[in-house]
């Protein structure tokens, strides 16, 4: 596999990771469907949105996949009074990465991003690569590091 612009990140930062690739689905790009593939729990495998705040614009955010996007602690975040999702015909356009492959690392504007609190629980996590069907297995203080990242809580339970 040729390597992503994540992945040249790390490499330009000397941060040590792995890239593990899997089988896409594209009917199933879901963060369980993704975990189960590369073989980590759910609460271990990252993913990251898109959102933008009436007052600073794009934001983004990086989660575990068991958890759903907490708006409002996102919106304080970041000095918004409030932030919605952005739609989903507009992630590639803002991001340069389609759904399934959004990275926090190597978007095409430098997004101010968020990445919640319990990414401090793991010695290492899955995030995408760039591209569907590979993620990133990286330290979780180098990835915020490269991703000149902000931790904080905004990830809650998944509703049922």
């Amino acid at each position: 596999m040729k390597k992503t612009n994540a992945a040249r990140i790390l490499d330009t930062l000397k941060i040590v990771y792995q890239i593990k690739e899997y089988k896409v689905d594209p009917d199933n790009l879901r963060a369980d469907n993704v975990a189960a593939k590369i073989g980590m729990p759910l609460d271990q495998v990252f993913k990251t949105l898109v959102a933008r705040g009436d007052k600073t614009g794009v934001v983004m955010a990086c989660l575990p996949g068991s958890g759903e996007l907490d708006l409002k602690a996102l919106a304080q975040a970041s000095g918004n009074k409030r932030v919605e999702m952005v739609q989903l015909k507009e992630v590639q356009g803002l991001t340069g990465y389609i759904r399934g492959g959004v990275s926090p690392l190597g978007v095409k504007k430098p997004y101010p991003i968020y990445f919640d609190t319990s990414i401090i629980e793991w010695d290492v996590i899955a995030v995408s690569a760039g591209i569907r069907g590979a993620q990133l297995i990286v330290a979780p203080s180098d990835l915020v590091r490269a991703a000149n990242g902000t931790v904080v809580s905004i990830s809650r339970p998944m509703a049922e």
